[in-house]
């Protein structure tokens, strides 16, 4: 609890700020209690948030340590609520959840939810003693931060009033509070909106106060978009919340955000017929009876608002729809936004206290509606448990294996996601052949649809490609066997005899080697996720490598073993470092990646370790092109996946600071998606150059649009023009528009491109046909060059998720990959994302490839 006199300080650097700027800000106001209900009698004892601000809510946008500093004071001080922190960012900000309930309720929490979980996992019936959890999440983008300036005021009033609507609420209930989904973007934005606040606001649009600068604060440290992650789990953040959901398993789970200046406020329902399939429709019915609660609410202060329209529950990747795959009831919010602390919209002057207000009313008219629904909701979860099992028996399916092929750290890591969202599987305990794959025992895992997971797990495997309504705000399809690039089967009820399994929990086979200080050379191969990290560190260490053009068999103490091209081989004889023995047996510990030792030179089958087909590998320097004009999604995907699982330090550089470089430092240039037609032609020619000395130029996406017109690649790009006309618009109407274009989209689905795997830019790979995730409709002609046109899509391409027709006759054995030899360097073209959402595993060693196995191109 506040001492008496640092609650007088705060107070009184509260008064004296508000009485300095108070006068001269058209959108401040006096008290934290403005925004709250009236006749609270409010318990003097619990601090306001401005009594440890040292102003009201809104006078400043919070940084996270501020809101950190508040929920421990108010933990402190209120026997109502306990703080908890869950995890850390990557910029190492704690991750904060409060737990507010009464102080009887707060005696027996565990008990509670133990109860609960319970009756979620037998479907039985929920007593009306038995409590309704609350899960209420705020500004999971950081540039959207009325959410988080309003958790303030929502965890101050469900400590401090005394009225009977609140203790009631408390006493019948669990509120779980996260009051900032995304820390570190949260604290980018804040900086940026703050740094920009004079005594006098700026509300014109075009003020640098709402603009913000590349890459923004919506995303986290790595630039991504947290909203996208629950069910990926790339993120720490995503990580833990995570696991909080499922530690409590809500009834209802809250998703604050905002939206364009010019836009009102949205609650959900959005458009039904737009919700996941695997969804059932009493979801809508509650959001439904819960929204008319946001209406009334709103209607008393006047507030313009729109339902039903916009938005989508299919993705159930975001924190709205995730919860629906669990029988819970997400709903999402969306606040026009100030962008900072007053701008002017086509609905007047949208200040930040009114951004907050309405994100303040809509959490209480959340809980108002929640307590009037109470037994609807409550046996809404019994429902989904019935219906589910009800579908499990009406299933075709059985259940899906899984193989984990040559790459166990990658299956390792689809493993994981399995287990965070609490999938049930087992381990295959016989061998056991489906479609000319054998599923080899301790090597592969069954994932049963039998099972309280069920919807999430029928997500995670779906193949479908038709919908009944196909506009997608997000992505169509996430199947996580495809992500992986990891074989799989769909088994049938008919073919469940064939499965034997045991109930172990999956664990990487050990792939330690007792190496031979006295062995002629080492070797290891490319085929494991982590082998590029391997790599580079070595590298690091002063090693020196040659990595394998062909494939060849070497001995060891009369014992023979076949290696893949791509293979990375360790000569003793050259310059190595002294401690080159205890390097490679701690990379083999580390990295999981087994070293082999070799004895003579001279192979059985093969080149031999002196052919000059085994080329020297040198330790990269990388060149990330970011900065305004690019994709940072994009860029961050490509940072975080050198950066975390390769161990590259890539030198980031704004594309305005080209002109600025000298590219003879670095070995390799990475552009994603971004608009570069307007770049310098002198930058333009010192690229060219550089690589005709022997750089390895690479680009994504839209980036290779402008490597076609700098004749860098071959193939030319398929023109918006050409694409329109095969979408003829003779007999359609203006109604026919969004269908129009939705057909010209590709919001997110999977497609197959046939690879070849002689090239090295595929080495390390074991299948022909490589699943490529599309958020493009970019078509890449054929240069009718097989040494050029690396990867094409198949025939009839689509693989899951949705694309019309007429994309998908288009994007048909069209190219995916391209690279192009140009002096002694190359060009190497991905038509697609290669690190989406850093979930896509199986297209990662594409940018390892290119730059790794760069010397052999």
């Amino acid at each position: 609890m506040l001492t008496k006199y640092k609650r007088f300080l705060a107070l009184s650097f509260a008064i004296s700020f508000t009485a300095l700027l108070g006068a001269t800000h058209a959108n401040a106001v006096d008290s934290d209690l403005d925004y709250l209900p009236a006749n609270q009698n409010y318990d003097p004892a619990i601090p306001k948030p401005e009594a440890v601000l040292g102003y009201p809510v809104g006078t400043w946008h919070v940084r996270h340590d501020q809101l950190v500093a508040y929920m421990k004071a108010l933990a402190e001080a209120s026997d109502r609520v306990t703080f908890e922190v869950t995890g850390y960012t990557h910029e190492q900000r704690p991750l904060v959840l409060l737990t507010i309930t009464s102080p009887e309720n707060h005696a027996n929490v565990e008990q509670m939810r133990e109860a609960h979980l319970a009756r979620l996992q037998t479907g039985e019936s929920a007593g009306p003693e038995d409590p309704l959890i609350f899960y209420m999440g705020y500004s999971v983008h950081g540039n959207e931060p009325s959410g988080s300036n309003a958790s303030l005021l929502v965890a101050y009033h469900l400590a401090a009033s005394q009225s009977d609507e609140v203790k009631a609420l408390l006493a019948e209930n669990v509120v779980l509070l996260d009051p900032s989904l995304n820390p570190d973007g949260l604290s980018r934005f804040a900086q940026w909106a703050n740094m920009h606040r004079g005594y006098n606001l700026v509300a014109d649009p075009q003020h640098r106060e709402h603009r913000e600068h590349w890459p923004s604060g919506r995303t986290n440290h790595y630039w991504f978009d947290l909203n996208r992650d629950w069910l990926l789990l790339t993120h720490p953040e995503s990580k833990a919340r995570i696991k909080q959901f499922h530690q409590w398993r809500p009834h209802i789970l809250t998703d604050f955000h905002e939206m364009g200046t010019d836009s009102t406020f949205f609650f959900q329902p959005g458009i039904p017929s737009r919700k996941n399939p695997l969804t059932p429709d009493t979801n809508v019915t509650l959001t439904a009876a819960l929204a008319d609660f946001h209406a009334q609410a709103l209607d008393e202060n006047k507030e313009l608002y729109f339902t039903e329209e916009s938005f989508d529950d299919f993705y159930y990747g975001k924190g709205s729809t995730y919860p629906d795959a669990h029988g819970s009831i997400g709903i999402l919010f969306e606040q026009g936004s100030s962008r900072g602390h007053a701008q002017e919209s086509i609905n007047g002057l949208v200040e930040f206290p009114r951004t907050i207000q309405n994100q303040v009313t809509t959490s209480l008219s959340t809980f108002k509606g929640a307590m009037v629904n109470k037994p609807a909701i409550a046996a809404y979860q019994r429902q989904f448990y019935r219906e589910t099992q009800a579908a499990i028996k009406d299933d075709d399916l059985y259940g899906f294996t899984v193989k984990a092929n040559s790459d166990p750290a990658r299956f390792d890591r689809m493993v994981k996601i399995l287990e965070a969202h609490k999938i049930e599987y087992s381990i295959i305990s016989e061998d056991v052949t489906f479609d000319d794959v054998e599923y080899a025992e301790n090597q592969s895992i069954f994932i049963p649809l039998n099972q309280v997971q069920y919807r999430l797990v029928r997500s995670l495997f779906s193949e479908r490609t038709r919908f009944v309504d196909n506009t997608f705000y997000d992505v169509s399809n996430w199947n996580i066997a495809m992500a992986f690039n990891l074989d799989y089967h769909n088994v049938t009820q008919s073919e469940r005899r064939k499965i034997k399994t045991t109930d172990a929990v999956w664990n990487p086979p050990s792939l330690m080697n007792t190496l031979d200080p006295s062995a002629y050379a080492y070797v290891f191969e490319w085929h494991s996720a982590n082998a590029p990290a391997m790599l580079q560190t070595l590298l690091e260490g002063g090693v020196q490598v040659r990595v394998a053009g062909e494939g060849f068999t070497a001995t060891h103490m009369q014992q023979s073993q076949a290696f893949d091209a791509g293979s990375i081989m360790i000569p003793v004889g050259l310059e190595q470092p002294d401690d080159l023995f205890a390097q490679l047996t701690s990379a083999q510990s580390e990295y999981g990646v087994s070293v082999h030792n070799v004895s003579s030179g001279l192979t059985p089958t093969g080149i031999d370790l002196g052919s000059r087909r085994f080329a020297p590998v040198k330790a990269p320097q990388v060149l990330l092109v970011g900065g305004e004009g690019t994709s940072s999604l994009e860029v961050g995907e490509i940072r975080h996946y050198l950066d975390t699982r390769v161990g590259i330090a890539a030198t980031l550089v704004d594309l305005r600071h080209l002109s600025r470089l000298t590219f003879s430092r670095y070995t390799h240039i990475i552009f994603a998606s971004g608009s570069y037609n307007s770049v310098d032609k002198s930058i333009v020619d010192g690229i060219e150059e550089w690589v005709k000395q022997g750089g390895v130029l690479i680009g994504q996406k839209s980036a290779l649009s402008w490597f076609a017109k700098n004749d860098w690649i071959k193939n030319n790009v398929l023109s918006q023009e050409a694409l329109d006309q095969r979408f003829p618009t003779a007999g359609l109407q203006f109604k026919d528009k969004q269908d129009l274009e939705s057909k010209k989209r590709v919001a997110g689905a999977v497609f197959k491109a046939n690879i070849d795997r002689s090239h090295p830019l595929f080495f390390g790979y074991e299948r022909d046909v490589l699943p490529l995730f599309k958020t493009s409709n970019m078509v890449l002609e054929s240069a009718d060059d097989p040494f050029v046109d690396l990867a094409k899509y198949t025939q009839e391409p689509l693989a899951a998720g949705y694309a019309s027709d007429e994309i998908e006759a288009l994007v048909g054995e069209t190219v995916a990959v391209v690279v192009n030899p140009t002096g002694r360097g190359a060009v190497i073209g991905f038509v697609d994302n290669v690190h989406f959402r850093g979930y896509w595993d199986g297209t990662n060693k594409l940018m390892a490839n290119a730059i790794y196995m760069s010397p052999l191109l």
